[in-house]
């Protein structure tokens, strides 16, 4: 199995390495052939490989934290650790939850880890409360609309020393986190598979024309099992007005 790129190590410039206002943010995607993560029932257990989805775990352990929404909290309920590859630490986990839905006996909650959970504010203090006591870090930073403001919680996860954010979400999330324009990589496992109808990668647009696109550099491109792992960096773009905002994620 090929070893993950190194990734950088300083947390805003265009380049890794240099020192940084923001953490690198990779987002990580398995799909299909035509680009579905999911049936339109929310299915995709499992479109990847064993040896995508081993891979995968091995990114997860070279980042300082990985980043979900509560929609994909409350439908999978998943762990996000990682189990699948060796590991000295296990990455912080950041949960974007604008109005406070995590259960308190989600999987994600652990012993051997941080967890973050990011809300906009004008939330139940008892709700704060009970999660504090489960051992999270709840911060508040709302944006418009009762959103949370993304780049706020960049900068916030900076301060805490994050320096490397993995995103495994939905299609939502990974739609906003486009928009505002703070994407450095694509972690892209594609399965020799075409679903049609069903979750796309990511949700933006419609655009108007073709120079509207986001555009990317190939950095490498692999085999694993039957899959493709395609790592790619994004091309500087125009932020989108008020994209540094969402609410919440849909199931990924």
């Amino acid at each position: 199995m090929p070893n993950p790129t190194p990734p950088p190590t300083s947390a805003g410039t265009d380049e890794p390495g240099q020192p940084r206002d923001l953490p690198w943010v990779r987002m990580k995607v398995a799909a299909s052939l035509d680009g579905r993560t999911a049936l339109p029932n929310g299915d995709s257990r499992w479109i990847t490989s064993p040896q995508a989805r081993a891979d995968g775990h091995a990114w997860r352990s070279r980042a300082d934290a990985v980043l979900t929404g509560i929609g994909t909290v409350l439908a999978d309920d998943p762990r996000l650790d990682v189990r699948l590859a060796p590991v000295q630490r296990q990455p912080d986990l950041v949960v974007l939850d604008s109005r406070l839905r995590t259960p308190l006996d989600a999987q994600i909650f652990g012993p051997d880890r941080q967890l973050h959970i990011y809300c906009a504010g004008g939330v139940d203090p008892v709700q704060v409360a009970a999660l504090t006591a489960r051992g999270a870090r709840v911060c508040a930073l709302p944006g418009s609309r009762g959103q949370v403001d993304l780049r706020a919680m960049l900068f916030d996860l900076a301060q805490q020393g994050i320096k490397v954010l993995h995103v495994e979400a939905g299609s939502e999330l990974n739609g906003a986190l486009l928009q505002a324009g703070v994407v450095d990589e694509l972690l892209l496992y594609l399965a020799p598979c075409l679903l049609g109808e069903g979750l796309p990668l990511a949700r933006f647009g419609p655009l108007a024309a073709l120079s509207q696109a986001y555009t990317l550099t190939f950095d490498t491109i692999h085999h694993l099992g039957s899959d493709l792992r395609i790592v790619a960096r994004l091309q500087p773009r125009e932020i989108e007005p008020a994209a540094s905002r969402i609410e919440d994620a849909p199931p990924a």
